[in-house]
């Protein structure tokens, strides 16, 4: 039985994004930019699935409960042509937790907590911020999320997300995920063990 695929979209850009700012559970909005890279996701997913012989209307569309997902999925959806609404919400989908250093540029955190800091610039994956969560543990999450799929889906979600699911479907290893940089405006296709960007 083949594995289903995961047409994966990280929200568009917000001020924070801009700014360098780490968001985890904070609700900010999307920006201009961040609107217009959604519709561009919205008319790149167009295309994958019609060559994918997926019709918009059938396939499961599931988010991040946060806002910037949300309304990411809504404008991407706009594009398709479906009504904006008919989607999932699945909290296994929210961004990593950053905790206390939510709000925070990386300056900021070195400031506040060097200690934890110079932990996680030696294990990124096992050390969790302040009062935050670790990759670790979102591996875990959406692994869970993952194995709960029941057939090809299209999920909009974050960015330290994204690289959890690269480390669960074994696609990247930690430490290889760690520090890569997802996109927005893109979509990316999780098929075969691969992972393919469009844009």
């Amino acid at each position: 039985m083949p594995k289903p695929v995961v047409y994966y979209v990280r929200h568009g850009q917000t001020e924070w994004n801009a700014a360098g700012r780490f968001q985890g559970s904070q609700d900010i909005p999307l920006n201009d930019i961040g609107k217009s890279q959604a519709i561009r996701s919205g008319e790149l997913l167009a295309d994958i699935l019609t060559n994918d012989s997926h019709d918009p209307r059938r396939i499961p569309f599931v988010s991040s409960p946060l806002g910037r997902a949300r309304n990411t999925m809504e404008l991407l959806r706009g594009a398709l042509g479906v009504p904006p609404h008919g989607y999932q919400i699945d909290d296994r989908l929210r961004e990593i937790g950053y905790g206390h250093w939510e709000g925070s540029t990386l300056m900021q955190m070195e400031q506040s907590h060097p200690d934890v800091f110079a932990e996680r610039q030696i294990d990124k994956w096992g050390v969790p911020p302040p009062g935050g969560e670790s990759y670790a543990s979102v591996t875990l999450r959406m692994r869970d999320w993952y194995d709960s799929l029941l057939q090809d889906t299209v999920a909009v979600s974050h960015g330290g997300s994204m690289r959890a699911l690269l480390v669960a479907l074994d696609v990247e290893t930690p430490v290889g995920a760690a520090d890569l940089t997802i996109e927005q405006g893109v979509v990316y296709v999780f098929a075969d063990g691969q992972v393919t960007k469009h844009s």
